[in-house]
């Protein structure tokens, strides 16, 4: 599983030209089901992403959580997390959780940091998606575990 986190000062998802979720301060999470991930590698991502310390404090370093600073989620399924770019120059996916299963995974995870973040906002699973961002910093780090 993979987790692409943004922090952001704003971000947004728009389908078929409405937003369907937008936050202010906090991360833009791009989200990646690998084959044969579990809920145990979600609830280690989750955790360590709620507990990333990467907002400026009162001293301009970043030890702050997402929490400290009253932030936001917005979670985006992203199956090209698993592209395979080795051979020639069109990706290949096949080591990205078949669609159904990747679902289940993407909404167990809005589902547990729900229980802990109080405001989470969404993509939509396998939609044609326009994500608008302004990464802060800019800032980005990726957590994943293996399958």
């Amino acid at each position: 599983m993979k987790f692409v986190i943004q922090r952001v000062t704003e971000a947004s998802v728009t389908v078929e030209g409405q937003v369907i979720g937008s936050i202010q301060k906090g991360f833009l999470v791009l989200i990646g089901a690998g084959k044969g991930d579990t809920r145990e590698q979600a609830d280690y991502l989750i955790k360590k992403m709620v507990g990333l310390r990467i907002f400026q404090d009162e001293n301009g370093k970043t030890n702050l959580s997402l929490k400290d600073v009253n932030g936001s989620l917005l979670l985006v399924s992203q199956f090209t997390l698993y592209a395979n770019c080795k051979k020639g120059n069109r990706p290949s996916f096949i080591e990205a959780e078949d669609p159904k299963a990747a679902e289940e995974l993407y909404e167990y995870v809005i589902s547990e940091c729900r229980k802990t973040v109080p405001v989470v906002e969404t993509g939509s699973f396998g939609a044609d998606m326009k994500v608008s961002l302004v990464n802060d910093g800019p800032f980005t780090i990726l957590l994943e575990n293996e399958s």
